[in-house]
């Protein structure tokens, strides 16, 4: 099954199952445990933490969802927020953090970058998340649009064309055996 957020982020060969967290989380349980799919690749764009330039494509199978409040040492979570699935649908390069609010500060980008994390994106934490629980293969791959710096929104809106017109002739190109087995629904 391959995925998309929907709205700004559509593609022909891939479902939308919504955007940020929540919307993506119900929207795609309630899709794999009806009609459990052989796999889930989420398309989309990414903001880059600082190390990735924009206009890279990047894969990912290792998903986390840490706050700025975390990163600023004023919160802690109990429960597991990282999340890596080894299963060769694609190579893993850089983990994805998710969280609903975009961030748009460079310092808070460096220390979100020194953690380890690679980019963000609102939906991946969530594709993820219910790749484990009904054990599906999965994984990412991204456009980078933005640093997550101040500018963040108006670059992403500057390159998110360009970002939907990659990532679809991408996919067609290099993983259209995957759109051939079927439908987006894998």
């Amino acid at each position: 099954m391959i995925l998309c957020a929907g709205e700004m982020e559509r593609f022909e060969f891939a479902l939308p199952i919504g955007i940020g967290l929540i919307e993506a989380a119900l929207n795609l349980s309630r899709l794999c445990l009806f009609n459990p799919p052989e796999y889930l690749l989420f398309v989309g764009t990414a903001g880059s933490y600082g190390d990735i330039p924009i206009g890279t494509i990047i894969t990912s199978t290792g998903a986390s969802q840490v706050e700025s409040s975390f990163v600023e040492k004023k919160s802690y979570s109990p429960i597991d927020n990282a999340i890596s699935i080894t299963d060769g649908l694609l190579p893993h390069q850089h983990t994805v953090n998710s969280s609903n609010y975009i961030t748009a500060d460079a310092a808070l980008a460096d220390r979100f970058r020194k953690l380890g994390l690679g980019a963000e994106s609102m939906e991946f934490f969530s594709v993820m998340a219910a790749a484990r629980h009904f054990q599906i293969p999965a994984a990412g791959i991204f456009y980078i649009t933005n640093y997550c710096f101040e500018a963040a929104h108006d670059q992403f809106i500057a390159h998110h064309p360009e970002a939907i017109a990659t990532l679809d002739a991408l996919v067609r190109k290099e993983l259209g055996h995957l759109i051939t087995q079927g439908d987006s629904r894998g």
